[in-house]
């Protein structure tokens, strides 16, 4: 672990009371409003030498650590991505940070568009596995044997098995499904997406394949969950943009917002 990772937990175990916390959030596009219902302290990461600037409209640039549903969390209010930098380790301190706080498992959340005609706008899809489709890595670079990751199970079955019981429990239909990761910031070309489908993909976004490589990486249980924003380029006459992104993003939103909050509860 890095020495700016110590010294960043510190700081913030000074600023919040010193709990040790036990799960990890990370927001997308449209969720941030998940932040603002934990009870506790929110530090900008401007506050927080090193992390990465979340330079996209529809994110929170904040670490909010404290309770949600009885369990202590921390909740990136906003990722950086590599379409900012061209990094694929920008949430890498983040990360380290969160391991020094004491987290054992990683919840992704991110927008994502669909390939299959029966997961509408508004769903969400429970990850199963991805497909690195951009060929980036986080861990290019990390010069020890730790970087030979293996990624079977890398959404880990029993906090997925978890998720699947709040979604019923929450009487919230959320698919499984595989994601493909493609870097942005441009969106795909409809031969794209008829290639990413042919693959296996069911879904395809700009993030969480990073974040989930590092967590493994780290020693931390990772699972994620995809609001759908839109159907994928040549799927439906739909106009995609960010904008779209934004607007449609809370349908699905509120459905996540019960599964994981049934998902605290069940773990709390």
């Amino acid at each position: 672990m890095s020495k700016n990772a110590e010294n960043l937990a510190a700081q913030i175990r000074a600023a919040t009371g010193g709990a040790p916390v036990r799960i990890g959030l990370i927001l997308g596009s449209g969720l941030g409003h998940i932040a603002n219902e934990v009870d506790g302290v929110a530090i900008p990461y401007d506050n927080l030498p090193g992390f990465p600037h979340a330079g996209v409209s529809g994110h929170n640039p904040n670490l909010v650590i404290g309770n949600l549903e009885g369990v202590s969390v921390a909740v990136f209010g906003g990722r950086s991505h590599y379409y900012e930098s061209g990094r694929g380790d920008a949430m890498r301190l983040p990360l380290e940070v969160l391991k020094e706080l004491g987290v054992d498992t990683m919840i992704a959340t991110n927008a994502a568009g669909s390939l299959q005609a029966d997961m509408p706008t508004g769903s969400i899809m429970c990850l199963s596995d991805h497909i690195n489709f951009s060929g980036l890595n986080p861990l290019i670079g990390e010069l020890t044997d730790a970087r030979f990751v293996p990624m079977k199970d890398a959404y880990d079955p029993e906090v997925r098995k978890g998720l699947r019981a709040a979604a019923k429990a929450a009487d919230v239909d959320m698919a499984d499904g595989v994601y493909a990761w493609y870097s942005g910031p441009s969106f795909e070309t409809p031969a794209e997406i008829r290639a990413i489908k042919m693959l296996g993909a069911d879904a395809v976004g700009m993030s969480t394949v990073p974040e989930v490589i590092l967590a493994r990486f780290l020693g931390l249980k990772a699972a994620a969950i995809s609001t759908i924003t839109n159907m994928a380029a040549g799927m439906s006459d739909e106009s995609i943009s960010h904008e779209h992104t934004k607007a449609m993003a809370p349908i699905g939103a509120a459905k996540l917002e019960k599964v994981l909050r049934h998902y605290l509860r069940s773990i709390s």
